[in-house]
């Protein structure tokens, strides 16, 4: 008896617990017989006087999960409580008795509750005496947190469900109280279905305390943001413009942004990562922008790591989503690259990675500018089974959802009494000395937009000047919000051209807060509320005239119409008698006979 009190106390890691009580032993029930529902945050099981307090991680709720509680061992503490003293439960022994044997490679009936409490011991990295001493927690790839999967794994196997606890709802701090427990060694699983509950099972993990212990739940789940980048005005979106929503031209190059946090895998051999990207189709992704990289600290130095080609996968045109970036195992990169260790070191989780990738907006995006707006959306595929066998469970986290817009202008030529005007001759520009000219390509009966991202050796023989149709109008689809420059460089036949280039200011309207767009929204008004205005100079009669015109706008078509008038041209004055008309008319008759004997002088 004295040499198992010398037997030196252990723990672990964060949701299994060791009660070890200051007296006597409780009386062991069967597992499997038991189940429980929370009111108000609380369990009762009425056995003893020992109590577990579950903690939820900051932003999970632990309500709605399943936890297996499962006691391996009583505890009897020495008076004193300098020893403590273990014996198997008999609902468990079988379980202790498979995994050590298959450790030790023994046979099974030559496992004695000893040799499992013995073996168990060599696998403590911090050997103290005391029941009430503290205790290093085991790290995350010591081979005691994998004993305990092990231990889990045949948990299911041999069909011992634990005592079930459903988490119907919580104290207000967000945590479970398991009171009334019998003095012991337990292990507490998170066995909640991951799927559809934006949750991942939890490691098994085990601690040493005294009877009122307290331990955070390691159900520890990914989240993933994407963010879209406004290139107007960024500084004063913030963040460089990465937020929920922007707005663009045909051809640009869109950037996008998926960010999420390693959780707390400690205990799974691998981790699955994937995202999941679902896009317009009007956005064209370009694979090779593709950039994946983990930001941490190795001790005290910040590390950035940018994850190869050949650590990723990209699938694209899934039956789904448009296309899958997924990475076999996460871990094999943290682990390397960030190798924490000592599960009390800071940062020992909580890697910060990055994907960011371009997609251009494309000609698609002409038949369908202004709402709903074009959106790209992501979820995030995770491990959530760390039980030996069950590797391959994975769960996702909700779709998160940007939105970009492009706008289109519809030009109407005229003349001042309201006649449509064909053949006016237009170029656009996006400075006002009209030196950065805007290209443009006809696409059917309109004008896209050719953005210099997508400029290639065809692009400049592409590009066209916007005429004017024979009822007057013109369409230009995709159009950035900001300023333009319209010029008339050839005016219809019989009118004066304008001079000066016409100033069209596009400028939409979206909400104050862009950092919570849902999916559906753009279709909304409080998402786009789509303004333009127009500063038109004219010289006529010998007056310049200056006007700043509000212009008529389609929110639903993201349209704005722009009404260009040309002013009928006056005669010029005119002397002498009634006969002078049959002069000019005589005078060509003259000129035609001159012309026609010189050309005879020279044959």
């Amino acid at each position: 008896m004295s040499k198992r009190k010398e037997k030196r106390i252990w723990t672990v890691l964060a949701v299994v617990i060791l009660l070890a009580a200051q007296i006597g032993r409780a009386v062991i029930v069967n597992a499997e017989e038991h189940s429980y529902v929370t009111q108000n945050g609380v369990v009762d099981f009425g056995e003893g006087e020992a109590s577990i307090v579950i903690k939820g991680n900051a932003g999970q709720s632990l309500a709605g999960k399943t936890l297996s509680v499962h006691r391996l061992f009583e505890a009897e503490n020495a008076k004193g409580l300098e020893s403590v003293d273990y014996t198997v439960n008999p609902v468990y022994a079988n379980v202790l008795k498979t995994v050590v044997a298959s450790r030790k490679n023994m046979e099974l009936e030559r496992v004695t509750e000893f040799a499992i409490i013995d073996y168990m011991q060599t696998l403590n990295s911090d050997i103290v005496e005391g029941a009430q001493a503290e205790q290093t927690l085991e790290g995350r790839y010591s081979d005691y947190r994998y004993f305990i999967e092990e231990l889990s794994s045949e948990f299911d196997r041999e069909g011992v469900k634990g005592i079930q606890v459903e988490v119907a709802d919580t104290k207000s701090d967000n945590s479970v109280e398991l009171s009334g427990l019998a003095y012991g060694y337990y292990v507490v699983e998170d066995r909640s279905d991951a799927e559809g509950k934006h949750t991942a099972v939890s490691m098994p993990v085990v601690s040493t305390a005294n009877p009122n212990a307290q331990i955070h739940i390691k159900a520890d789940y990914p989240t993933v943001i994407k963010k879209i980048q406004e290139d107007d005005n960024p500084t004063e979106i913030g963040e460089d413009g990465w937020n929920d929503i922007g707005d663009y031209e045909i051809g640009q190059d869109v950037p996008y942004r998926f960010r999420s946090v390693i959780p707390d895998i400690n205990g799974y051999h691998s981790y699955y990562y994937a995202w999941h990207d679902n896009m317009d189709e009007a956005l064209l992704l370009q694979e090779d922008t593709i950039l994946i990289t983990i930001d941490g600290t190795v001790g005290s130095v910040h590390k950035t790591y940018t994850v190869t080609p050949e650590e990723y996968k990209l699938l694209q045109n899934t039956s789904e989503e448009t296309f899958v970036i997924e990475i076999n195992d996460i871990k094999a990169i943290v682990d390397r690259e960030f190798p924490n260790t000592n599960e009390k070191q800071e940062n020992r989780y909580g890697q910060v990675v990055t994907v960011t990738y371009l997609a251009t907006l494309g000609d698609k995006a002409a038949l369908d500018t202004g709402r709903p707006g074009f959106e790209n959306d992501v979820r995030l595929e995770f491990s959530n089974n760390s039980n030996v066998g069950a590797e391959n469970q994975t769960g996702f986290t909700p779709w998160d959802t940007v939105v970009c817009f492009t706008y289109q202008l519809e030009g109407l030529k005229i003349n001042n009494y309201g006649m449509n005007l064909s053949g006016a001759v237009f170029r656009l520009y996006a400075d006002e000395a009209c030196e950065e000219e805007v290209l443009l390509k006809k696409v059917a009966d309109r004008y896209h937009v050719m953005h210099p991202d997508s400029w290639d050796s065809t692009s400049a023989s592409k590009a066209v000047e916007v005429v004017s149709d024979e009822d007057g109008a013109f369409t230009i689809s995709g159009l950035d919000g900001g300023i333009y420059y319209l010029k008339e460089v050839t005016a219809p036949s019989g009118y004066r051209p304008i001079e000066e280039p016409i100033r069209i200011e596009v400028s939409p309207v979206f909400p104050q807060e862009r950092n919570s767009y849902l999916k559906g929204e753009g279709a909304g008004e409080e998402i786009l509320i789509l303004n333009a205005t127009a500063k038109i100079k004219t010289f006529v009669s010998g007056t310049e005239n200056e006007k700043n015109v509000t212009l008529q706008t389609d929110q639903a078509k993201g349209s704005m119409r722009l009404s260009i008038v040309n002013e009928i041209g006056k005669k010029l004055p005119i002397t002498g008698a009634f006969a002078m008309p049959c002069l000019f008319a005589a005078g060509t008759l003259f000129m035609g006979a001159a012309l026609k004997r010189g050309r005879r002088k020279h044959e």
